[in-house]
């Protein structure tokens, strides 16, 4: 079914050019490894369950690991009434509703396709943000849900997963069992090494790339649908400026996650590393808004306009 969230060709088309571009990357990787391990099978079932696992429990893995749980409407009554306003006007299935004890104010939503899809806030965004600043990063992340992108990331991210976990792997192997393994298995397992390292990088900088750009077709949805640009505008300086305020350590298990997240649990605006973030700056999801917000022909306010 199609949403009323603003079709986005760009974002469509580069959501596909990249699955495209990662989909030959993983038939060379498997390819390779097969060659390398000489077990096809093995290669095969093992990738290949961790795929489904991956794909098929996303929503689950992501609860489990920010602590989310699903709330019903008696216990977060004004959360779900923002919920299934936004679903009615964008004429989408209602996702599950979860909340995550966090003081961490953000939001993300998982799942493998908008019948299965949770949207999770922490309790730190719910004390901090005004009635108009949630429905704005509610619609941010229905979009998510309604483009699709969710699932394309999560699939995306799981050929950089296997390929990280694959050099862990051979390097502490290494580490611990070099001694007791001929020349020509050293020379397989440095290959192994290679050839993930390669695949994890290329997947890196294409995942990267995408994830920015659907944080900015998520904005522009949300800001469209909801007709208020400024109270997302809001939203994002505060959630960012509180961000900022907590503790790293506390922010470092969150950081894992940053992909799926409203706002990157980094706790400062990228340098030169923003070419590598998940997120667009602050003051480039800004200023699309404040563009937005001229268009729609509605005033600033004084958040947006610092």
């Amino acid at each position: 079914m199609q949403s009323r969230f603003r079709n986005d060709r760009r974002l469509t088309m580069r959501m596909g050019f990249t699955m495209f571009l990662l989909g030959l990357l993983y038939v060379g990787f498997i390819a390779a490894l097969i060659v390398l391990l000489k077990s096809w099978l093995l290669v095969v079932v093992l990738i290949g369950a961790m795929f489904v696992a991956q794909f098929w429990f996303s929503d689950r893995i992501a609860m489990f690991a920010m602590r989310g749980r699903v709330v019903e409407r008696e216990e977060y009554p004004e959360l779900h009434a923002v919920v299934d306003r936004l679903c009615a006007i964008a004429d989408m299935p209602k996702p599950v509703v979860a909340v995550s004890d966090m003081d961490m104010p953000n939001a993300f939503a998982t799942g493998r396709n908008p019948d299965h899809a949770v949207v999770c806030v922490t309790t730190g965004l719910l004390r901090r943000l005004e009635p108009a600043e949630l429905e704005g990063v509610l619609a941010h992340e229905l979009s998510h849900v309604a483009h699709k992108d969710v699932a394309v990331i999560t699939i995306a991210s799981f050929l950089g997963v296997i390929a990280g976990l694959i050099v862990r792997f051979a390097f502490y192997s290494q580490l611990f069992g070099g001694g007791r393994r001929d020349q020509n298995t050293a020379v397989i397992f440095a290959a192994v090494m290679g050839v993930s390292a390669a695949v994890y990088a290329i997947s890196f900088l294409l995942i990267r790339a995408l994830s920015r750009y659907r944080e900015l077709a998520a904005d522009r949805a949300a800001a469209h649908l909801t007709g208020r640009p400024s109270a997302l505008a809001a939203a994002l300086t505060k959630v960012t400026g509180d961000i900022a305020r907590i503790p790293t350590k506390d922010l470092r298990t969150a950081q894992a996650f940053n992909a799926f997240y409203f706002t990157p649990a980094t706790g400062r605006e990228p340098g030169i590393e923003r070419y590598f973030s998940t997120h667009p700056t602050l003051e480039q999801r800004l200023d699309q808004l404040g563009r937005i917000s001229t268009e729609l022909g509605e005033a600033a306010t004084p958040e947006q306009a610092d």
